[in-house]
């Protein structure tokens, strides 16, 4: 499980600057679209870029984890992370990060959930592209094709039986 951090000695400047991983293909799919929500409110950089910026953060714990570093220190780790980043898009009427920080069922959900996919990576980058297809700027609702292929399976099979 990922470490959650407050604040940071070290915030960055001028905007929120989100931390992720570089390296990681779901990663990459999602912080594309986060990047078109948010414009340029958000600073966008991989930890392999800036985890030397922020010296109290432990390079691991990058490693686990996406990071939301406000300019007044404050620190969003995992599902908060990319909750609070909702805040700063132009619609700004996201309910997620309250519902994380006023539930604790949502937040341990939420935070079981992050902890899985970032364990399973390559797999959820699979099944992101399976089902929303390869260009993260145009999603496909392929999935309610699959759906509906496997409500008609159910439903030919339960007539010829």
């Amino acid at each position: 499980m990922f470490t959650k951090y407050d604040h940071t000695a070290h915030p960055p400047k001028n905007k929120p600057v989100m931390v992720w991983d570089g390296q990681c293909g779901f990663c990459k799919y999602w912080i594309t679209r986060w990047k078109r929500m948010t414009g340029d409110q958000v600073d966008y950089k991989t930890f392999q870029e800036v985890a030397g910026d922020f010296a109290d953060i432990p390079l691991k714990e990058f490693k686990k984890a996406s990071r939301l570093i406000e300019p007044d220190g404050k620190v969003y780790s995992g599902p908060d992370s990319a909750y609070r980043s909702y805040d700063f898009s132009q619609k700004r009427n996201y309910p997620f990060h309250n519902w994380y920080l006023k539930n604790g069922w949502f937040q341990k959900a939420s935070d079981r959930v992050y902890n899985h996919i970032a364990k399973n990576r390559p797999f959820y980058h699979e099944l992101t592209t399976t089902l929303f297809g390869k260009d993260p700027l145009r999603l496909k609702p392929y999935w309610v094709i699959y759906l509906l292929a496997l409500i008609s399976l159910f439903l030919i099979i339960s007539l010829l039986f």
